[in-house]
């Protein structure tokens, strides 16, 4: 779309491409929510999106990128990409960020189907919204946060490099839980070989980021 060029963009890597998703690519990411995200029991979201039927998932997964969509400004946005392996739709990769062209400063937040879990999709996955961030955008730093008993996320997290950034406490499902939050700077980021990225010039000033830096 010629006043939308966000559908153009992706990143890809030696695995996996990661686009700004098409309704096709939401139809396919609502079933993989509807199949599960997590283990019964435990929940990973400080929103609790995952609990209820299986199509309560799947609406719940497809309406919050219509949200994205429709509040998105240069000042404040998310962009969550659809995550595809060997073909198929397997999660989401979210970055965002809250007047990016002053702070240039993103977060991160993903999902990944329980059916594609223990593979490193998770870690490449990452890795590759990060490339986008720092070597697309110019991001100089880039924060994520989890529970503490969000083992993988922190697996993840750590084995990318970032560092401690504090401890918050959140109200999660009636429950005080510690989140642990980490920052990586542009400076501790190495590029990966084998990441690229396609269609990102169109897209810089919907970021608030009309150059590179």
């Amino acid at each position: 779309m010629r006043n939308w060029p966000l559908f153009g963009l992706r990143v890809t890597t030696p695995r996996l491409e990661l686009r700004f998703p098409s309704l096709d690519d939401l139809d396919r990411l609502g079933d993989r929510a509807a199949e599960g995200i997590h283990e019964p029991g435990l929940m990973p979201f400080l929103s609790p999106w995952t609990d209820g039927e299986a199509t309560d998932r799947a609406h719940r997964t497809i309406q919050y990128h219509f949200r994205t969509w429709g509040r998105w400004s240069q000042e404040s946005w998310a962009c969550p990409l659809a995550v595809i392996f060997e073909g198929e739709v397997v999660g989401t990769q979210e970055m965002a960020a809250t007047d990016f062209a002053v702070t240039r400063e993103v977060s991160t937040g993903s999902w990944l189907g329980r059916g594609f879990h223990g593979r490193g999709i998770g870690t490449e996955m990452r890795a590759a919204v990060l490339h986008l961030a720092f070597e697309g955008l110019g991001a100089r730093y880039a924060t994520s946060g989890a529970f503490a008993d969000n083992h993988a996320s922190l697996a993840v997290t750590r084995k990318l490099g970032y560092t401690n950034d504090g401890v918050q406490i959140h109200n999660r499902q009636g429950k005080a839980v510690e989140t642990l939050r980490f920052r990586l700077s542009r400076d501790d980021w190495a590029t990966r070989p084998g990441f690229e990225i396609h269609g990102l010039e169109p897209c810089l000033p919907l970021f608030g980021a009309g150059r590179t830096a």
